[in-house]
């Protein structure tokens, strides 16, 4: 019995990578025409923005950055990706809201914006993004998120500290990545505590929201390209937080554990 599951477990594993390799040659042409309709959104929706933002302000700027992020999401569709996002009604309305997240890919950004439009979020983003992406680097710059040089903490403390000020004013929420970094593998890395510290000081009425995200790396596990196909992306909102409840320490104890605790694929 065990000379024949040798050679069968080592025919299944052929066939597992034989399918694997297949998919990533069928990826190429798919990508491409892919990448062709996600970038066509890119441009159109540039100037759409400047004219919305321009002509009739924050509110008409607001609503072409969340259809901007629909038809993003509608290209994904194109090779098969498909979306879930759990519990989204424990989010409390009409007071400042900090959803905290693992970071694995920028489709977890554009699924955000689009699924979470209602609270108007605003990013802790890398100054990079800030300049060269269409659309992107415009909404960054214009639509209350705020750029921060991760090689200089200093200057990010008060560029965080007026995102505070601001969902604080207007009920808004700010959306942090506290790994850093995005994972490439899935499995989170460990959180950072200063930009949160920052946010929950200058915005205490806020609500922590942590959200675990899962197999949004997969869409990039090539680089960018080829893209994979046919991935089911889940996005899990967990239980809020007052800021005012808890001290800082504990706040953050369990916040980094729903998140870590809800991603599921290095386990």
């Amino acid at each position: 019995m065990f000379s024949i599951f040798i050679p069968l477990k080592i025919y299944l594993l052929l066939l597992a990578f034989n399918f694997q390799s297949m998919q990533k040659i069928i990826s190429y042409p798919i990508s491409v025409i892919y990448y062709l309709f996600f970038s066509s959104v890119l441009l159109v929706f540039h100037p759409i923005q400047w004219f919305c933002l321009n002509v009739f302000g924050y509110q008409a700027h607001k609503v072409s950055v969340d259809y901007l992020n629909f038809f993003l999401l509608r290209c994904t569709n194109l090779i098969g990706t498909t979306y879930k996002i759990e519990n989204r009604e424990r989010i409390p309305t009409g007071v400042p809201i900090i959803f905290v997240s693992n970071h694995q890919s920028m489709y977890d950004i554009i699924t955000m914006i689009w699924y979470f439009r209602r609270f108007h979020c605003k990013f802790v983003s890398k100054k990079e993004l800030g300049k060269g992406i269409p659309s992107v680097s415009y909404n960054l710059r214009h639509g209350g998120s705020v750029l921060i040089d991760r090689k200089d903490p200093k200057q990010a403390i008060p560029v965080i500290k007026g995102l505070s000020e601001y969902i604080e004013k207007n009920n808004r929420a700010a959306v942090i990545f506290p790994e850093g970094t995005r994972s490439k593998t899935g499995k989170p890395k460990e959180f950072a505590q200063s930009g949160l510290k920052i946010l929950c000081k200058y915005a205490p009425s806020a609500y922590v929201v942590p959200v675990s995200i899962n197999n949004s790396w997969k869409m990039v596990k090539y680089g960018l390209f080829p893209v994979t196909l046919g991935n089911r992306l889940t996005f899990t909102v967990h239980e809020p937080m007052a800021v005012k409840d808890y001290d800082f320490a504990e706040l953050m104890r369990l916040t980094e554990k729903a998140v870590v605790e809800g991603v599921n694929e290095y386990k």
